[in-house]
């Protein structure tokens, strides 16, 4: 299936999540499955390597957390946003096109993926978007919203990037079902204050964001 041929689930995936998105952003994230694919032939980003499985697993999967995360930005404003453990930039990528005024980071400890969103970067002619081929622990910079997708479990995600969180910033963790068992393994100096469900178009299973920020004293 050629990109072009996914521009109509991809309009009908955007429609059911409610998304205004311009005819360059479509255009762009139909240029980010072509490149996925590309790579992932020779450098393994994935385990999915056909078109139609990147955009409903990997891409519409992403774009579901872009209306929780407008509106986090609207109510509490928001510049920067640091993508944990981002893989081939998965949600990283995609909110870098849909939020061109974000700055964001994807950090990866696999070179090769670090590097293929540095390629896409520059492809899809995003500015604000970096790849950094490090362990979350190294970056010095202070991000007011956190995200990661299936990069490790919340204790392990919020521990490893707690000196990351700016004052007063979130974290925003994707899952599948509401991981009961690994909220309850939160540090006691973090607390959950929502659990969003997600409905992704094409693609079955429970998912949800869990959003979750440093106790005040």
């Amino acid at each position: 299936m050629t990109p072009s041929a996914l521009e109509a689930p991809l309009r009908t995936g955007l429609a059911a999540l409610s998304l205004d998105v311009s005819a360059a952003q479509i255009q762009g994230l139909l240029d980010y499955v072509a490149l996925i694919a590309k790579w992932t032939q020779v450098y393994n980003l994935t385990a999915l390597r056909d078109p139609p499985s990147i955009l409903s697993h990997h891409i519409l999967d992403s774009l579901a957390v872009l209306p929780p995360l407008r509106a986090h930005m609207q109510a509490w404003g928001c510049d920067a946003v640091l993508d944990v453990g981002s893989g081939a930039g998965l949600p990283g990528v995609v909110i870098a096109l849909c939020c061109p005024g974000l700055r964001v980071d994807c950090v990866d400890t696999v070179g090769k993926k670090a590097a293929f969103i540095q390629q896409a970067a520059l492809a899809l002619k995003l500015p604000h978007l970096r790849g950094l081929h490090a362990r979350v622990e190294q970056l010095t910079g202070r991000y007011p919203v956190i995200t990661s997708r299936a990069f490790a479990s919340l204790p392990d995600f919020v521990t490893a990037s707690g000196a990351q969180l700016a004052s007063g910033g979130v974290w925003m963790a994707m899952k599948g079902q509401t991981p009961d068992a690994e909220i309850a393994a939160l540090p006691v100096d973090v607390e959950v204050f929502h659990v969003e469900p997600l409905v992704v178009p094409r693609l079955e299973g429970q998912r949800c964001l869990v959003w979750m920020r440093k106790k005040t004293a």
